[in-house]
């Protein structure tokens, strides 16, 4: 813990020889861009990969980056950031060389996070056909890093926290991304809203009025 107090001390002093009231400002409030939900891996510093400093981006780090429907934890970030902090962005960022991931790929059983490796399996199911045509385990484990993002960016647009946001104004915009740690890049994995609209029919929510009838209906019964 000496060597956290030490690193906290200069850290201070460097931050009040460039600004005597950086601080002070942060005090003042939060006002972030972007919601960041990404891997718990200590290489996926989620300020420094990104070159954003404090106060700019508000950070959600689980195994594997994962947008799990039944997190309380996430969907409770992901709905104060949405709807309390008006984040513009919310980005899943995946990284190469996930353990995460290279845990659900093995054969193993790795005790209680097994349960949660479960839901990176579902998605090597979702893809098994791609997977049965890759030769090599470490290009299986690259792309199901991918995959895996892709597939949780879809979970989030499934979400109704972020349907509801949809219909607003200034809907948030969301994005997939995997960070190269052995390069230090960040790469867009170019994920379109437009993936997601072939299954609305299923997922999609209506906004349901005072009355309890969703406002399609209403609107049509006048």
């Amino acid at each position: 813990m000496k060597k956290i107090f030490e690193g906290n001390r200069r850290w201070v002093a460097e931050k009040l020889a460039q600004d005597q009231e950086y601080f002070k400002k942060l005090a003042l409030g939060q006002k972030p861009e972007y919601l960041f939900i990404g891997c718990s891996d200590s290489r996926v510093p989620a300020n420094e990969i990104s070159g954003t400093q404090p106060g700019e981006m508000f950070v959600h780090r689980n195994i594997a980056n994962m947008v799990v429907h039944t997190d309380i934890n996430m969907l409770s970030v992901l709905q104060y950031a949405i709807e309390v902090l008006k984040v513009r962005h919310v980005i899943v960022c995946g990284h190469y060389g996930c353990g995460g991931v290279m845990a659900a790929i093995s054969d193993k059983s790795f005790g209680l996070i097994d349960n949660w490796l479960t839901n990176i399996k579902d998605v090597m199911r979702l893809h098994e056909l791609e997977f049965l045509r890759i030769k090599t385990d470490e290009e299986k484990a690259r792309r199901l890093v991918e995959l895996n993002v892709i597939e949780q960016v879809r979970n989030l647009a499934k979400t109704a926290i972020v349907q509801n946001a949809m219909k607003s104004e200034n809907p948030p915009q969301l994005h997939g991304l995997v960070y190269d740690i052995g390069e230090g890049h960040l790469i867009d994995l170019n994920w379109q809203e437009g993936d997601q609209k072939r299954f609305e029919h299923i997922y999609n929510i209506e906004t349901v009025s005072s009355n309890g009838i969703p406002k399609v209906l209403e609107a049509k019964e006048h």
